[in-house]
């Protein structure tokens, strides 16, 4: 069983070497990355550009898995680099001579940069631009007149463009298509769901993960391979029904890995796993298949659980890419979307901690940029921690720990959790990027004799800080920050650096800003992902709502995809508060109540969706919800049971005689008096989803009163 949502302790040796484990793209990844970053030692040594330990990490925020993405952020990042550059450059014409001023200057841009970066759809790399701008600024104050002054602004593009150029490039010729990844990732799921019903004990916790995920990555691949001409428009609309179809085959297994009573017999488990394996090679070849043709055995004796498995994976499996037409129905769901899109954006404006959803279009700046104070809040604290860098170092002469001031900025986040996180996991990076540079300084830079010996050594260190950076996002950040650290150590100049001095700096610079941040950001103005946590769940409670009474399957599936990503993101939230300090961490008690909503909600989403796609806007969906959030109270097994299902029969009548479609399952092959008619088959499987949920509801309802009693009773007064 997962550990539940809360309890997800700080990853171990054994959790880290599964982090560490390969996946489909990262070796190809981890080699772009490492190709790109040596092209740019190259190019920096040939030209003798300043800062090129600068210009190989810059590499690291540049790219993406797929080639359009990689390709659009490093060309905006260009423009906006071009921007800030023109700005510092008149800036400077004010600042240039006088300290006191260029301090207020790099102040006042640091403040307005960070506020538009936390504010906007700039947040990926506002906190880079801030950097800049401030270390621009501080380089050149150090010129002695105008012209050296422009040359240093010049090269401050450079240690941008170039990076940005190669990366273009390289990106142009051997990334992989959007349409290519879109491909794989469906695949791969296709694969995890064919092992599950042949091995279900070894594969719950990846079909979970799955389903976390979400589509949204996948839709979005999709869009980009019509911008980059790897897909037809005309492909379009078979893929994404693909990618509605996966879904519900991935729920499927999801319950027969779960439920014994639901798992298959090898007769009819081997052949679906045959098909589903065929099916995962059209799709990694670049194709998709169509008129699927699955013959299964009698499934007249398979439990109402397995049936329902059994159902489900053939429709989905034969009508995998088959498009539905459109109609008027499709249109009251699409109206239904947008109408719960709408309710959980307004949810989480009203928390004023979390942005729109990604599918929600809108300006550039977050509906709450200018009422919440949290904005505000954190381009005032993290600029108060640079220029305390800053100080620091410019007052007791020591430029070569001005890394503090570049950490603050690649530190620094939203909430107080993250930020702790974060500044752990690149604590963890720095020392272990300073131990590997400082190894490379003293037993391999002495022995390189040519350029070509550097672009090798940093070939090497940028392919295993990738390796990490590109991997899960629990290490993601330990990776980032050991590229950093060891390129600062090997690339100190045009030519190899051999000076131990300079790594030593550097390394104490890093930490003495990771040092200043944490106490910033834990002691001003500290935020605590709860009340993230608490708009989400209200949020996902009125998702649900919505979600189990569209009627179009696609929307549907899009929908409860969405809704389970989001369960997905508000546990990492939850588990997230292991890093905040005593006192900015909600009670236990808190943390247990949401940890068990979540748990609740785990369990019934399965059921949720299943019962939806048989019959949309069942009442007993709501009962589960109502359930969920305290709506009714808590009840034995028998009362519980009763007290849901009492309102279930009449709303199926009510189903069965509105003009809405209800999905019976398709026809299995068998002989003629194999299977139970489509009425009564219906309210067999209907039923076995209802006592399904109310058990495991029930379980888990059992399970929090028994932790909240052993709860008074350990604080009991003797």
């Amino acid at each position: 069983m997962a550990q539940p949502a809360g309890d997800l302790a700080r990853p171990g040796p054994a959790d880290i070497l599964k982090l560490l484990a390969p996946y489909p793209g990262r070796v190809a990844m981890a080699t772009r990355i490492a190709l790109i970053c040596a092209l740019t030692a190259f190019v920096t040594s040939a030209y003798g550009t300043p800062e090129a330990a600068i210009s190989a990490y810059v590499v690291f925020f540049l790219n993406r898995p797929d080639r359009v993405l990689s390709v659009v952020l490093g060309s905006a990042l260009l423009l906006l680099v071009t921007v800030i550059v023109g700005v510092v450059m008149v800036v400077a014409m004010f600042a240039l001579d006088d300290p006191m001023w260029r301090v207020a200057y790099i102040a006042g841009l640091s403040f307005g940069l960070l506020f538009v970066t936390s504010a906007s759809k700039l947040r990926p790399v506002g906190a880079i631009m801030a950097m800049i701008v401030g270390f621009a600024l501080d380089e050149l104050g150090s010129v002695p007149f105008g012209e050296v002054a422009t040359r240093a602004l010049l090269y401050a593009w450079l240690m941008v463009a170039i990076p940005i150029g190669i990366s273009i490039s390289v990106n142009l010729l051997i990334a992989p298509s959007p349409r290519k990844l879109a491909g794989r990732e469906l695949a791969k799921r296709l694969r995890l769901v064919a092992r599950s019903l042949v091995k279900p004990e070894s594969t719950g916790e990846a079909l979970s993960a799955c389903l976390h995920e979400g589509d949204a990555e996948i839709g979005t691949w999709l869009k980009l391979s019509v911008v980059d001409g790897s897909s037809a428009r005309d492909d379009i609309a078979p893929l994404r029904q693909a990618v509605s179809s996966t879904l519900a085959i991935l729920v499927a297994a999801d319950l027969a890995t779960r439920e014994p009573s639901g798992r298959l017999p090898a007769s009819i488990a081997a052949p679906i796993a045959g098909t589903l394996e065929n099916m995962a090679r059209m799709l990694e070849a670049g194709g998709y298949p169509v008129d699927i043709e699955l013959k299964l055995p009698n499934v007249a004796e398979l439990t109402p659980l397995a049936r329902v498995v059994v159902e489900d994976l053939h429709d989905a499996i034969t009508r995998f890419a088959m498009v539905e037409a459109q109609t008027d129905v499709e249109g009251e769901g699409k109206a239904d979307t947008s109408a719960q899109a709408g309710a959980r954006t307004q949810a989480q404006v009203e928390a004023g901690t979390t942005p729109p959803p990604a599918g929600k279009r809108g300006g550039f700046f977050l509906p709450d940029a200018f009422t919440n104070p949290d904005h505000v809040r954190y381009a005032l604290k993290t600029t108060v921690a640079a220029m305390f860098c800053y100080l620091l170092y410019s007052q007791i002469n020591w430029p070569g720990i001005h890394t503090c001031f570049i950490t603050v900025y690649m530190v620094s986040l939203g909430t107080t959790a993250e930020t702790v996180e974060k500044m752990t996991l690149r604590i963890i990076g720095c020392l272990v990027g300073a131990v590997l540079g400082i190894a490379a300084i003293m037993f391999v830079v002495p022995v390189l004799s040519s350029v070509a010996g550097l672009m090798v050594l940093v070939l090497i260190g940028a392919w295993l800080s990738a390796w990490i950076a590109f991997g899960s996002p629990r290490i993601a950040y330990a990776g980032f920050q050991i590229a950093l650290v060891f390129f600062m150590c090997v690339l100190q100049g045009a030519a190899p650096g051999y000076d131990l001095s300079v790594a030593r700096d550097r390394t104490i610079g890093i930490l003495i800003g990771n040092v200043v941040v944490y106490l910033v950001f834990t002691r001003v103005w500290p935020v605590t992902v709860a009340a993230r946590i608490e708009a989400g769940l209200a949020a996902l409670r009125q998702q649900w709502e919505r979600l189990v009474a569209l009627p179009d399957a696609v929307a549907r599936r899009a929908q409860a995809a969405s809704a389970m990503a989001q369960r997905g993101a508000l546990e990492q939230d939850l588990a997230l508060m292991h890093y905040e300090p005593s006192w900015v961490r909600p009670e236990p008690q808190w943390i247990a109540e949401r940890r068990n909503a979540l748990a609740r909600l785990d369990a019934l989403e399965g059921p949720m969706l299943l019962i939806a796609e048989r019959h949309p806007g069942d009442a007993a969906i709501d009962g589960w919800l109502k359930r969920l959030t305290g709506g009714l109270p808590l009840a034995s097994d028998e009362t519980g049971a009763a007290a849901v299902a009492a309102p279930v029969v009449p709303a199926l009548h009510a189903a069965q005689n509105s003009p809405l479609p209800i999905a019976q399952g398709p026809a299995l092959p068998g002989p003629p008096n194999a299977t139970l008619p489509d009425a009564a088959a219906a309210d067999d499987t209907r039923t076995a989803l209802l006592k399904l949920g109310d058990a495991r509801l029930t379980q888990l309802e059992h399970a929090a009163s028994n932790d909240a009693a052993k709860e008074l009773a350990t604080h009991a007064p003797a």
